[in-house]
């Protein structure tokens, strides 16, 4: 394929999975739950964050980790006790256990009460280049509080050569408004022509098949050489084509 068919059946891709029928399969149906605007960032925040894996599980995961707030994840996070985080102690996603959780607890009543809440710290470090400098300064700003050195690996960090894939998707999700009712556009102060495509073996793969990527790893290097990619296909909102790539691997088998 040249430019012009690649762009064109990459936008043909995106029409047919950025949709809803999209939600019900995949883990940005947990902020889709909550209409409170600090419910849809918390949900959406911590679904991503274990967000690796059967997608089934993470679902169900985090469908358990906003029951067990409640299913108010703002008040839970801003007016909970010790005994509360108790209950948090079972839970289990993989790697990620229930001192992880409650370290993300009080790391959030932090930022929501000393930087602004989640859109605030993004917001703030966003630079012309993107918004990979911006997730390196969040998981400074969310690990001032006191917390377990083994927390720190469930927050990547892409200036240490991390991909960030779950931030990267967690952040389409809360920036990107696609007028089809899946990212929800809820934070205006971040342009969505900044986003970074959330690179997983999946659209990496086919990102390879299209010419998109040469690079092997799945690492932040790779992530600059696709985000160029895409950039040149749509400057305005390139991580649409987050949906041709994982919708060509995970639906199609491309």
């Amino acid at each position: 394929m040249n430019a012009a068919e690649l762009k064109s059946f990459l936008d043909e891709k995106v029409l047919q999975y950025n949709n809803p029928n999209f939600i019900e399969s995949d883990p940005v149906q947990i902020p889709h739950l909550f209409s409170l605007k600090e419910d849809r960032e918390i949900a959406g925040f911590l679904a991503a964050t274990i967000a690796w894996g059967n997608r089934k599980m993470i679902i169900n995961n985090a469908k358990k980790m906003v029951a067990l707030m409640g299913n108010s994840p703002y008040d839970f996070v801003m007016n909970h006790n010790e005994n509360h985080l108790e209950t948090l102690q079972n839970f289990v996603h993989r790697t990620f256990n229930g001192s992880d959780f409650s370290t993300f607890i009080a790391a959030l009543r932090h930022i929501y009460t000393n930087h602004g809440g989640l859109e605030g710290v993004f917001t703030k470090h966003q630079n012309s280049e993107g918004l990979q400098p911006a997730i390196n300064q969040f998981k400074k700003v969310f690990f001032e509080i006191e917390h377990l050195s083994r927390t720190q690996k469930h927050v990547s960090d892409p200036l240490a050569g991390s991909a960030a894939k779950r931030i990267n998707m967690y952040l389409r999700w809360m920036v990107r408004n696609d007028n089809a009712g899946v990212d929800l556009g809820l934070w205006k102060n971040i342009s969505p022509a900044l986003l970074s495509c959330p690179l997983d073996v999946h659209s990496g793969n086919v990102a390879r098949k299209l010419g998109l990527l040469t690079r092997k790893q799945n690492d932040a290097k790779a992530l600059a050489e696709l985000d160029t990619q895409l950039r040149a296909l749509d400057p305005s909102d390139p991580v649409k084509y987050d949906f041709a790539l994982f919708g060509l691997g995970v639906f199609e088998g491309f």
